[in-house]
């Protein structure tokens, strides 16, 4: 038990090491790091008005707002916005996301790979996963919440995965307990990041075949509890991506995206090395890490000499999921890239660096640990003293990218106020309106014909209030962007709104007739948003209720 609790520690420590990076005062300078703090001081700002979902960002893109908080990941925003509520700066709520993700990662895949495979393959797993190049990429040169925060979850899925297949063939009386962690830990992945829940999810129904077959010993109970975790994962981030994929039609996402991979593909060699840099997408090292290349090499040899059918057929299916995503990545996979639509959402190719991370992690720490523990090399080494040396290794050779190249330091209010950008490339921009805007509205609201006293009242992020005098038939403005959801009322009467004319394009114009009108413009949810409310407000609840009545059965029993 000492052991254990002092590998707990010891990685804690070592996990803290390349965080040193995020203490010096400011943001790191990173691609995306300032779109971040801004895009969780909008949500927060939305969430603060009582707006548990939110869906619009109304300082975005020089204060016309913009939809975008429908489109990305809100997982990382809920976080950063609950270290914000505690008294933390945006900033430094922001900072303390990457780092207490970072280390969630580390300690996700130890939990995991220890309990499946030992604490030597734990060890060498978990480090290896926090330790790879491209997670250093996510931190320190991208800034790329998303996709850090996302990497804590699939290794905590395969745990409660391999729980559950425990469970099911030892009849043991926990099975809804790793059913409601799967299924949250599921939801949980799908809600830090689009692409990469994409990418992985197939792997994680690989691993529920490979126990299946092995831990689970071919048990249905083990695969429909396995569906059941999987389904209630959808049904729960229901609110976030059913809006998401069907709504986004209206947006630019598919002409932004269309042909985006095109000059992104990797050369082979890079993987085996690529310079550390603080360059854009096509310079950044896609470098595997040389920790993981040898970790590799050790997965081969144990594949010649290992007799264990299982352990075999895992590290197998792993060499061919790394091939894959290897390939996936260079230009000799372009046709694929083109043929399957779904890939152009990924944007570039390299991304696939997340599944190369996991895997070689998971295929190093199991196969050094096999050649250590089964004597497949002569004489027992001392297994703990070449652990040591490799996990050195694995540390070491990273050392210089734990740092950002500078820093910014900008007051809070520069993030929370009108911000200049809709902190995407414009994919989540409507169809009808510029991609970006380009300079502030002159006022709330502008006068296209007619004359009218404007009378601005309550303003929050999803409620537009005015008293207008209207001397004759008028024709209105209100300076902010246009999408499916936004209604106006006219003394209480919806009107019509036009957003489509060319003078004021994306805007809501509206009209009004002569007299005092009072004009309420609300951001309401459509009929689908309520549908995705009420999908995961349900799963939420049967989830409840089924820990409820397991528990009340205990007690009887």
């Amino acid at each position: 038990m000492l052991i254990n609790n002092m590998n707990w520690i010891i990685l804690f420590i070592i996990s803290l090491l390349p965080l040193i990076g995020l203490l010096p005062t400011g943001l790191p300078m990173t691609h995306d790091g300032s779109d971040h703090v801004a895009r969780i001081a909008n949500f927060f700002l939305s969430l603060s008005e009582g707006n548990v979902i939110p869906r619009w960002a109304s300082n975005l893109n020089w204060g016309y707002g913009h939809p975008i908080l429908m489109f990305l990941y809100p997982m990382s925003s809920y976080i950063g916005s609950l270290f914000h509520a505690l008294g933390f700066s945006f900033v430094d709520a922001t900072k303390i996301v990457f780092g207490v993700s970072y280390i969630a990662s580390v300690l996700a895949m130890y939990v995991w790979i220890k309990a499946a495979f030992g604490e030597r393959a734990g060890i060498i797993a978990a480090l290896l996963y926090g330790f790879a190049p491209y997670r250093f990429v996510d931190l320190y040169v991208r800034g790329a919440i998303g996709e850090h925060v996302a990497f804590i979850f699939p290794p905590l899925i395969c745990y409660f995965l391999y729980l559950l297949a425990r469970a099911s063939q030892n009849k043991i009386n926990k099975k809804s307990l790793y059913v409601i962690s799967a299924s949250f830990s599921t939801a949980a992945l799908i809600l830090s990041h689009n692409a990469i829940a994409i990418m992985f999810l197939p792997i994680i129904a690989l691993y529920v075949l490979y126990i299946f077959f092995t831990d689970a010993k071919k048990s249905m109970l083990f695969l429909a509890l396995s569906v059941f975790c999987i389904v209630f994962g959808f049904g729960l981030s229901a609110f976030f991506w059913m809006p998401a994929l069907f709504e986004g039609k209206f947006t630019l996402r598919d002409i932004v995206t269309q042909d985006g991979v095109n000059g992104r593909f990797v050369p082979w060699t890079w993987f085996f090395y690529s310079p550390w840099n603080y360059g854009q997408g096509n310079d950044i090292t896609k470098s595997v890490g040389i920790a993981s290349w040898i970790g590799l090499i050790a997965s081969c040899f144990v594949v010649w000499k290992i007799k264990e059918r299982s352990v075999r057929m895992f590290i197998i299916a792993g060499m061919s999921i790394f091939i894959m995503s290897i390939f996936m990545m260079t230009s000799a996979s372009g046709f694929i890239w083109q043929k399957i639509s779904l890939l152009q959402k990924f944007q570039f190719p390299w991304r696939f660096l997340s599944v190369t991370v996991f895997i070689s992690a998971i295929l190093s720490g199991v196969s050094i640990a096999s050649i250590i523990e089964r004597k497949i090399y002569g004489k027992r080494i001392v297994g703990n003293y070449l652990v040591i040396i490799f996990c050195i290794v694995t540390v070491i050779t990273t050392m210089n990218m734990w740092k950002p190249k500078g820093y910014t330091a900008k007051p809070d209010s520069y993030y929370s106020g009108v911000y200049e950008s809709t902190t995407d490339t414009g994919e989540s921009s409507p169809i009808w309106s510029v991609r970006f805007m380009e300079h502030f509205p002159t006022a709330s609201m502008d006068i296209a014909s007619g004359s009218v006293l404007i009378t601005k009242g309550r303003r929050t992020t999803t409620v537009r209030e005015y008293v207008l005098n209207a001397k004759e038939p008028a024709r209105l403005v209100e300076n902010t962007l246009y999408f499916p959801g936004w209604k106006v009322y006219v003394d209480g009467i919806q009107t019509g709104v036009q957003f489509q004319d060319p003078t004021y394009r994306g805007l809501i114009t509206f009209r009004v007739t002569e007299g005092e009108h009072t004009v309420r413009i609300v951001f309401e949810d459509t009929k689908m948003r309520r549908i995705s409310n009420m999908i995961s407000l349900a799963s939420i609840g049967i989830l409840g209720l089924m820990l409820i009545v397991v528990s009340l059965w205990k007690k009887r029993t």
